[in-house]
C-alpha cells in the first residue's frame, strides 16, 4: 500500500472512533486494519492512537497526523474527481445560501442559467438573511453583502453594493425636489427597517459624513414592496442599486441628492475555512462573479 493509502486507512480509523468500525466501512479485516496502524506508527516512531481493550484514544501526534492526513487526503480526491469527471456531466449537490432580496430581484437569472448548463448537479439555494453557520450546516457557498467578513471565512469579492436616492417624477412635481440633505426632513421617507425612527448616512464630495434622522413614512424589511411604493409617488426611498437601477434607466424614478454617496458594500462568496472547493464549486464561484460583474458596471454608467 502507499503512504497516501496509509494515511486514507488512519483517517478512516479516526473518523469511525475504532479499529473494527473502520474495517467494516473499508470492507477489510480487522487485523488487517491493525497491521497497518501498526506500520504507521513505525514509520513515524510514535504512538498515534493508544488503544487497549475497552479504551481507544488518540494521541497529540495522532491529532496533528489527522489534521494534516485529512488535507491531502481531500486533496488527491478532489483532483481524481475533477480528471475523471472532465468528460462527463458534472453531478452531485450544491448548497448555497442567498440574501433573499439580492437573491430574488438580482441573482435568480444567474442561478437558473447555472441550473440550465449543468443540469446533473442538484442545486439548492436557500433565500434567506439569517448569517448560517457554513460549517455546522454543511452549506458549500453563502452570499453575504457585508463591509466585514468573519475571519474564519474565506471569500472571494464578487462586486459592490451602493444605495441611492429617489422618487417618482409625480412626488417631485407635488412636493419639490430636495436640493441638500436637511430638506428630506420635511419630505415622506420610505424606509428599509422595522424601526420608529432611523437615519441615513452619507458622504458629500468632501468625504465629510453627514447624516439625517427622521421618521418613516412608510417602513418595510421588502425593498421590492419599498420600491413600488416609490413608484407610486408615496415617498422618497434609499435602496440598493440591484433593486432600483432599471427604474431608474426607464425613468420611472428620478435620483435625487447625486452629490452624496451612501456607504459601499462588498458582495462576497464564502465558504468555511475547512471546506476546500471541488470543480462544480469553482465553476458556481466563476458563473457568479460574472453575473455580478454586471453591479459595477451599472455603477460605472450611472457615475458618467
Amino acid at each position: 500500500m502507499g503512504q497516501i493509502e496509509d494515511l486514507r486507512l488512519f483517517v478512516q480509523i479516526v473518523e469511525s472512533g475504532s479499529i473494527t468500525s473502520a474495517a467494516q466501512k473499508m470492507h477489510i479485516a480487522k487485523s488487517a486494519v491493525s497491521r497497518r496502524l501498526a506500520l504507521l506508527e513505525q514509520r513515524y516512531a510514535t504512538r498515534l492512537i493508544h488503544r487497549k481493550p475497552g479504551h481507544w484514544e488518540i494521541t497529540s501526534t495522532g491529532n496533528e497526523l489527522y489534521q494534516r492526513a485529512v488535507e491531502v487526503v481531500n486533496d488527491v480526491d478532489e483532483v481524481e474527481h475533477d480528471f475523471t469527471e472532465s468528460a462527463q456531466s458534472l453531478k452531485g449537490t450544491l448548497i448555497v445560501s442567498v440574501p433573499r432580496e439580492f437573491g430574488q430581484s438580482f441573482l435568480n437569472p444567474a442561478l437558473m442559467a447555472f441550473k440550465t448548463r449543468h443540469p446533473e448537479i442538484q442545486l439548492m439555494v436557500d433565500f434567506d438573511d439569517r448569517k448560517i453557520d457554513l460549517a455546522r450546516d454543511n452549506y458549500d457557498f453563502a452570499i453575504r453583502i457585508t463591509s466585514d467578513l468573519e475571519p474564519n471565512l474565506v471569500g472571494d469579492r464578487l462586486g459592490s453594493i451602493r444605495h441611492q436616492v429617489f422618487a417618482s417624477a409625480s412626488y417631485l412635481t407635488r412636493r419639490g425636489t430636495p436640493v441638500q440633505l436637511t430638506d428630506l426632513k420635511h419630505h415622506d421617507l420610505l424606509d428599509h427597517s422595522a424601526t420608529r425612527r432611523s437615519s441615513w448616512s452619507f458622504k458629500n464630495s468632501k468625504g465629510k459624513r453627514q447624516t439625517v434622522e427622521f421618521q418613516p413614512s412608510l417602513n418595510s424589511n421588502s425593498g421590492t414592496f419599498l420600491l413600488e411604493a416609490a413608484k407610486k409617488g408615496m415617498g422618497i426611498s434609499r435602496l440598493p442599486d440591484f433593486i432600483c437601477q432599471s427604474s431608474l434607466e426607464t425613468g420611472e424614478l428620478t435620483p435625487i441628492l447625486t452629490d452624496l454617496t451612501s456607504p459601499e458594500f462588498g458582495i462576497y462568496l464564502v465558504h468555511s475555512e475547512n471546506r476546500r472547493l471541488n470543480r462544480r464549486m469553482r465553476l458556481f464561484a466563476d458563473e457568479m462573479k460574472t453575473a455580478c460583474a454586471s453591479i459595477d458596471n451599472q455603477q460605472s454608467w450611472s457615475d458618467k
